[in-house]
């Protein structure tokens, strides 16, 4: 199987050996050292302050989006949510759950966020304002300079869901202002999925000092302390945690973030270029590097899913509920080149030539 999913995806043949040893105990010294390591170096790749701190929670990413909201956020605040397809919609759920007032924004499926949609919002009492900065339900990237210059005219603690952008789009922590960045080992990392990582700022630590959580895996103050000494509160993906920082070393031996992230753009305008003959429709019109969201014009979306994988032993990423059978995604994060596009490339010409699309 090629697998042009946008995660869990394909994995180097150097994370997968890390992966096939036996896990070793990790109250010591030498493990400690590594999560120091990968602390250091994701925030190197966000571009974080110095002064930030960087939390490895065992869970997806909806974990970390949650721990973020349960730990920053109060009752007394008042947020915007940027709510344009399944995972806005998460933060819209995980900020009813714990009682977070929130004002959506939802813009259209496939559509960019415009400072037209914004205006409203201006000197409106809001403190907060959360966002996926990549959509990856419908492919849509949104602006951060744009949501940037808004939270610091307003001065409102941004988070952002960077789970699948992280590594394939370009992020400045310190410059976009960010209190908040979530991304996941399973996305650009490459990783198993399993950790997913918050980066706080100091606003963001503050704050964290101040909650009043009333939940003991997700406890963000407890996952801080045990991070000084490179250490996590309970037992967490040692496994993954390894691969990760063979992951990371591995990126800042090829060049670094802005390396992976042109490695990443490239594969992806690769895709596009070839796919422009075929019979599909991009539908969004700010993409992320990290994935193309097509619409079939002669199929539907789903079944070019099932054929893929059934016949021609490739994934691609289908969508759920009323997407299902409009949109599926090609991913062009983890281990893919440029030979594996023109597998996929060739397998939907094979459909064309058969009537299936």
């Amino acid at each position: 199987m090629i697998n042009f999913t946008v995660g869990p995806v394909q994995s180097s043949d150097a994370v997968r050996a890390v992966g096939s040893e036996n896990v070793p105990y990790f109250r010591t010294p030498e493990f400690s050292a590594v999560m120091k390591e990968n602390e250091a170096l994701i925030k190197k790749f966000a571009k974080a302050e110095d002064t930030a701190r960087v939390v490895f929670l065992t869970g997806s990413g909806t974990a970390s989006m949650e721990a973020s909201v349960m730990n920053t956020l109060t009752p007394e605040d008042k947020a915007i949510v940027i709510n344009g397809g399944s995972f806005g919609e998460r933060f819209v759920q995980i900020c009813h759950l714990h009682q977070i007032p929130i004002t959506e924004i939802k813009p259209e499926v496939g559509h960019a966020l415009t400072a037209e949609m914004l205006a409203p919002y201006e000197n409106q009492g809001y403190t907060a304002f959360i966002v996926n900065v990549h959509e990856t339900s419908t492919g849509v990237h949104y602006d951060m300079d744009l949501i940037s210059e808004f939270c610091r005219r307003n001065g409102l603690f941004l988070i952002v869901d960077a789970i699948s952008s992280f590594l394939a789009d370009s992020f400045n922590m310190k410059e976009y202002g960010a209190d908040i960045m979530i991304t996941g080992s399973q996305k650009a990392l490459a990783c198993p999925p399993g950790i997913s990582v918050i980066v706080l700022s100091e606003k963001a630590l503050a704050r964290v000092a101040a909650s009043q959580t009333t939940c003991m895996y997700l406890d963000l103050k407890s996952a801080l302390s045990n991070g000084e000494r490179g250490q996590t509160p309970f037992t967490p993906a040692v496994g993954i945690l390894l691969q990760i920082n063979a992951r990371l070393k591995a990126i800042e031996a090829s060049g670094g973030v802005e390396a992976e992230t042109a490695k990443i753009a490239a594969l992806a305008q690769d895709f596009r270029d070839k796919i422009a003959q075929l019979p599909f429709e991009i539908v969004s019109e700010s993409m992320s590097n990290a994935v193309t969201p097509l619409h079939p014009l002669t199929a539907s979306a789903y079944d070019v899913f099932v054929t893929l994988k059934d016949e021609y032993g490739i994934w691609v990423c289908p969508n759920g509920g009323a997407m299902s059978q409009i949109i599926f995604r090609v991913g062009h994060i983890g281990e893919l080149t440029p030979a594996d596009n023109d597998q996929l490339i060739d397998a939907l010409k094979d459909m064309q030539r058969r009537g299936l699309i």
